[in-house]
């Protein structure tokens, strides 16, 4: 992973997410998780495309069980994405690339 998706562990969701000034893209995975392998290099992409304008992390859903728990994921990949700390979409599962940047650009949006 480059320094463009950074890694976010329970204790720093807060600061990182909630308290962003900018929108947050966050995708909740786990490494033994295909679908999550498929995402990933979208994510990766959209945060090169997207720099500066949005912010991308990545949840370890196995290390932060509580930050699963608290957002109700049941299925990984999960990309939320976040602004002014509240949950504005959602994509469960793997999807084409052009499906999280139609949601990034909607996110720029608000």
């Amino acid at each position: 992973m480059s320094g463009t998706v950074s890694q976010v562990e329970s204790g720093k969701f807060q600061s990182e997410v909630v308290q962003s000034a900018l929108p947050v893209v966050v995708d909740f995975y786990a490494d033994w998780c295909g679908p999550c392998r498929m995402v990933s290099p979208i994510i990766e992409s959209l945060s090169k495309e997207f720099a500066g304008k949005a912010k991308f992390v990545k949840i370890d859903t196995d290390a932060n069980q509580d930050l699963a728990v608290k957002f109700g994921i049941m299925s990984i990949p999960t990309v939320m994405f976040f602004v002014g700390g509240k949950v504005q979409d959602v994509v469960i599962g793997a999807a084409p690339a052009a499906v999280f940047k139609t949601k990034v650009d909607a996110l720029l949006k608000k």
